[in-house]
């Protein structure tokens, strides 16, 4: 297709689909570029259509290309003035897709950042770039806006369940089903919005990570040891995940394998957001590095997929770091575990400018009786040694002020935390919009 037809083409598709939001922080920013990034399959294209239409941008202000469609490109760097003799005007915002299928791309964006005259989104696909290779090789000049799976206010977005206040018991109830049952089979927008049988996105997801985000990419040989320890970060799913059981288990098999290769397998895991390998808190950073991780996929569904047994409690907590995560933090930067000699365990610590603000604790439990006083005990326990005055308890339907050896500790239930985190996260988007 010739790249006139291409250009006016491209926008009466981009006109004609349906996109849902996504609430994703961000500032335009022509002093950079704008990288989006995330797993495999949460959607980064369609983020660029949200902006195109969040904004109400028009034909003439913006030019949209995705490389890995059949076009005849010439010049890449000819693309503004072409869309200026259609239109009359240059393009105020760039959106270049699937960069990597373009030669030598990096000169081509470095080219039309150095004007200063665009508002320039790239996206990369997880099996050919990474984030970290984009700001390497944008010298420093790339902004990166991660995108992950739905959180739940995108989810109620998507499916159309609008929450009304003063919330009765209806909506309450709307509320929890909506998040056990996706709980269960995740938060995908293809899994959400019904497009494929979750059970058969995530058999196909997990080939398509391993084969073509590592094996093909990296050119690993040893299949079985890297399926193995993706089965295994599975199968261990929120708790302590040690690469040297890993090792010791397929050294029992007879497979051959150094465990310098696993961590360079975890730490390829890590690099595409496939899963987080969050480090136990300690104000020594050599410690926080040898820690022994916890590990959590990207996806709720996904870790139930593959999961032999579920527990809601589990669940629960999986779901309060991916939320934390969408929301900005950043795993072994903001949000740490904790965990002291003694074995008492604090599922998150929530850091804010090196100083720990928050400690969170998750427990499925839906009356003062059927909490256990251990999870309690090491929230008051980090509470002092951590010195942290914000002690929050999420449980599936209890809620109270209790105050406990002079510690106060706020137990909310799950439904009513997420609310409160959907609440601020549509604040500041409909602000950034203004």
């Amino acid at each position: 297709m010739r790249i006139r037809e291409y250009l006016a083409t491209k926008k009466r598709d981009i006109e004609a689909i349906d996109v849902k939001p996504r609430l994703v922080e961000f500032k335009l920013n022509k002093n950079f570029i704008m990288s989006i990034v995330g797993p495999r399959r949460s959607g980064k294209t369609y983020f660029l259509y949200y902006v195109i239409k969040s904004r109400g941008l028009s034909e003439k202000d913006f030019l949209f290309v995705d490389f890995e469609e059949p076009i005849e490109i010439v010049d890449p760097l000819q693309l503004p003035y072409i869309h200026q003799e259609m239109y009359g005007v240059h393009p105020e915002y760039i959106f270049l897709d699937e960069i990597q299928a373009l030669d030598n791309w990096v000169k081509v964006v470095y080219s039309l950042h150095a004007k200063k005259r665009y508002y320039i989104f790239i996206t990369g696909s997880s099996s050919k770039l990474l984030a970290k290779e984009i700001a390497t090789q944008l010298r420093g000049r790339a902004i990166p806006i991660y995108i992950y799976p739905f959180s739940l206010a995108e989810t109620l977005l998507a499916k159309n369940i609008k929450i009304k206040k003063p919330l009765d018991l209806y909506m309450i109830s709307t509320l929890k089903h909506t998040i056990l049952t996706h709980m269960e089979i995740g938060f995908f927008p293809d899994v959400v919005l019904g497009n494929i049988v979750p059970s058969t996105f995530f058999r196909e997801y997990l080939d398509l990570v391993i084969y073509k985000d590592i094996i093909e990419r990296y050119g690993i040989r040893n299949r079985y040891a890297l399926e193995f320890l993706v089965k295994s970060a599975l199968s261990s799913n929120t708790k302590e995940f040690s690469i040297r059981k890993v090792y010791s288990t397929l050294k029992s098999r007879g497979a051959k394998v150094s465990k310098k290769i696993l961590y360079n397998f975890q730490k390829i895991l890590e690099d595409i957001r496939i899963f987080f390998f969050l480090r136990k808190y300690d104000k020594s950073l050599r410690r926080i590095e040898l820690s022994t991780p916890k590990v959590y996929a990207v996806d709720t569904g996904l870790a139930t997929y593959y999961s032999l047994g579920k527990s809601r409690s589990k669940q629960m907590e999986h779901l309060v770091l991916l939320e934390l995560i969408k929301a900005g933090l950043e795993p072994n930067k903001n949000i740490f575990y904790w965990k002291d000699p003694q074995k008492s365990e604090v599922d998150f610590v929530i850091l804010k400018n090196d100083v720990v603000e928050q400690l969170i604790q998750v427990t499925y439990a839906s009356s003062q009786d059927e909490i256990r006083q251990r999870e309690i005990k090491a929230l008051i326990k980090a509470s002092k040694r951590l010195n942290c005055r914000s002690l929050v308890l999420i449980t599936w339907d209890y809620e109270e002020k209790m105050t406990i050896n002079r510690k106060t500790v706020d137990a909310i239930p799950l439904w009513k935390w997420l609310l409160k985190r959907a609440d601020n996260n549509k604040k500041y988007h409909a602000e950034s919009l203004q």
